[in-house]
Order: C-alpha cells, then structure tokens, then sequence
C-alpha cells in the first residue's frame, strides 16, 4: 500500500517546504508515483513549483484531510506528499484522533511517516518534545536537521530528544547547506530542482554553469540521504 509522507515542525521558517519540494524532485527523478497536497494558503510551495503534481488542502474543516487516505487507498502504488503550513499541527491531530487514522492506516496497510524539519534554534527543539508527547512511536518519524538554517545542533544533542527520538525508531538525516544566493534565484524563478540543475540557459534560471553544478552536487547529496530512508 502507499505512504503518505507529512512534512511538519509547525515552526514556520525552517525548511519544510524545502523538504517537500526535494520529495517531489526526488520522486519525479525516480519514476516513483505521488500526489502533493499542499496546506499553505497564502504561498504553497508545491502548487508553485509542481503544481501538475499537487492540490490544495486547507485546514479549516474536520474533513479537510480526508482526500489525503482516499488518494493513498484509490492508487497503492502512489506516493502521497503533505506539506503542512507552520501552526496545523493541532488541527493535523485533530483529524487523526477524530477520525482513527492510525488504526485505519494500520488496517489498510498504509504507512505514515511524519518528517520533522529543524532549524538549530531552541524551539524547534521544544517542538520536537512536544509532538514526541502526542504521537512518539505511533507515526514513523524522520527528523531532518536543516542546516540551511543553522549547521549547530548542540541544543537538540544536549536537551536529550534526539535520543528520545531515535530510541522510539526515528531516523535522522541532515540537509546540507546550499548558498542563499543560489536558493533565491532558484526561488526568484520559480524553478523546479531538475530545471536549476539542467537548465543551461541563464535567463530562465539565473544561475551561472558552476551554481548549477553546486545544485547538482547538494542535490545528490540530499538523495545519498533519502536513499539511506529507502524514500
């Protein structure tokens, strides 16, 4: 059966749509089915750069998430991608307690893995505590250490919720550092991954033939990680 893959951290500013826009890159590139559903109102990632690939779903309802299940049981063989906007959190639990989803998910064979995007700061840490409070070991678990925003882990080592985590199953993966002047014209254009990393002319994506090559080398490198996960 399909997982369906929750990209969270309810911080708003670390990383998750970058999280989930590389899922969507990393499944195209490997021929592996999905569907987006995107959370943000305001400024979805997924509808903006893969928009042939996502829909809109926004939490204002008890049944907002519903097409999430239906679109995992209708086609088993497809990926199913949640970006969530910072502060759906509640509402996300909400749904799943309300409605059972674990023992659903459990009885149909699907898998949840919720995905933890951290900055280095101190609440992405208080964060972590607290979805490990509600949902540790009942959700696969994926933390992603987004160096992007901070390359110094020390708080998370030293408060003890790595360890926390990793003890109830979780896996842990690190995004390494990419310029941000190379991600803002990436963004600036609204270009895929796969466009910035082949896209020869420098009109359309603004990036010079090295900056390419720097997208290529962080892209395989962030592969080299979801890889590790059997993503």
């Amino acid at each position: 059966m399909s997982t369906i893959h929750f990209i969270g951290g309810e911080k708003g500013g670390v990383g998750k749509s970058l999280v989930a826009r590389l899922l969507a890159q990393h499944f195209i590139d490997t021929g592996v089915p999905f569907l987006g559903f995107d959370t943000d109102r305001s400024h979805g990632a997924l509808l903006r750069f893969y928009a042939d690939y996502a829909a809109p779903a926004v939490l204002d309802q008890h049944d907002s998430l519903d097409p999430v299940m239906e679109a995992a049981i209708e086609d088993p063989q497809r990926r199913i991608l949640v970006d969530l906007a910072a502060q759906t959190q509640q509402p996300l639990a909400r749904w799943l307690e309300d409605s059972d989803v674990l023992g659903v998910a459990q009885e149909l064979g699907i898998t949840l893995t919720w995905w933890h995007v951290m900055d280095s700061g101190r609440d992405s840490v208080d964060l972590l505590r607290q979805w490990l409070d509600q949902f540790g070991g009942r959700l696969k678990l994926v933390l992603v250490l987004n160096e992007i925003r901070g390359d110094r882990f020390e708080i998370l080592e030293a408060s003890g919720e790595r360890a926390r985590a990793q003890a109830l199953g979780a896996s842990v993966i690190t995004l390494r550092h990419l310029p941000d002047t190379t991600m803002q014209k990436i963004d600036q254009q609204s270009t895929s991954f796969w466009a910035a990393v082949n896209h020869p002319d420098r009109a359309s994506t603004g990036l010079g033939l090295l900056e390419r090559q720097r997208v290529k080398v962080w892209l395989q490198r962030v592969y080299g990680e979801l890889a590790k996960l059997g993503v």
